[in-house]
Formats: structure tokens, sequence, C-alpha cells
């Protein structure tokens, strides 16, 4: 057996809170979305006056970060560098704004935003993902 730290709904808003903030900082509308190390939506947060698209956007980078380990960024760059047979795997978004949130080396979730710029977005996720640590 081995021992796995799990997200909490605390830890989860605890990342929102962060994320928002600096959105709100930087007048930018977003959804925040944190799901667990299984891609599964534990908080959402829809900023006034984003798109409604960027729900499920915000989730499918969230996803995409936690199942693949890696940020959705890159995806992005892989994808960009010629790579486009990975468009065929399931949930790949190859487009900024997902971060796997990572404690004591374990991901235990990720961190996916969307409404504004991608480089904007991941300015976002950042912001939360950085939470995690913090205080951790």
């Amino acid at each position: 057996m081995k021992m796995k730290f799990v997200l909490t709904l605390a830890d989860a808003k605890r990342v929102a809170a962060a994320a928002a903030e600096e959105a709100q900082r930087n007048g930018w509308s977003v959804v925040i979305a944190i799901v667990d190390d299984a891609g599964l939506l534990v908080y959402l947060e829809r900023l006034d006056g984003v798109q409604p698209a960027s729900c499920d956007i915000a989730q499918a980078k969230a996803r995409a970060a936690a199942l693949f380990k890696r940020p959705s960024k890159a995806l992005e760059e892989t994808v960009a560098g010629g790579r486009v047979a990975l468009l065929s795997l399931p949930h790949i978004i190859p487009v900024e704004g997902g971060l796997p949130l990572v404690y004591e080396g374990q991901v235990i979730g990720a961190i996916g935003v969307s409404g504004v710029q991608s480089f904007e977005d991941g300015i976002v996720a950042k912001a939360g993902a950085d939470a995690l640590g913090a205080s951790a």
C-alpha cells in the first residue's frame, strides 16, 4: 500500500481564492476550476461577466493538467512543435491555463482557468497553484 495525499474542499477554495484575487487585481473575468487527481470537479468559481463557454474550458484545462500531470501549456507546446497526434488522445486541451496542484511531490489535483488570453489564464492559475504551497 502507498499513502496518498488528497485535495480537500478547503484546499480547493484556498487555491481558487488566490486565483480570483489575481484575476480581480488585473481586472480579468475568468472561471476557475479545481479538480482532484482524477480530473473530477471539486470547486468552480465563475467571476462576473465571463463568457459562458469558459466554464467548460476551465474544467477541461484542469482535467488535462491533472490526468497528464503537467501544465496544459506543455501540451500546447508539444502540439505546436508538430506532435499533432496528441490531439487524438482523450482529455487533451493544448491551451495554457491548466496547472497540476502538487503537494510533497504528488499531483493531488489541478487548477484550470479560462476567460482571458491564455497566457493571462496561466498567470491566474499560477497564483492559485502557488497558494497551495504557501500554507501547506
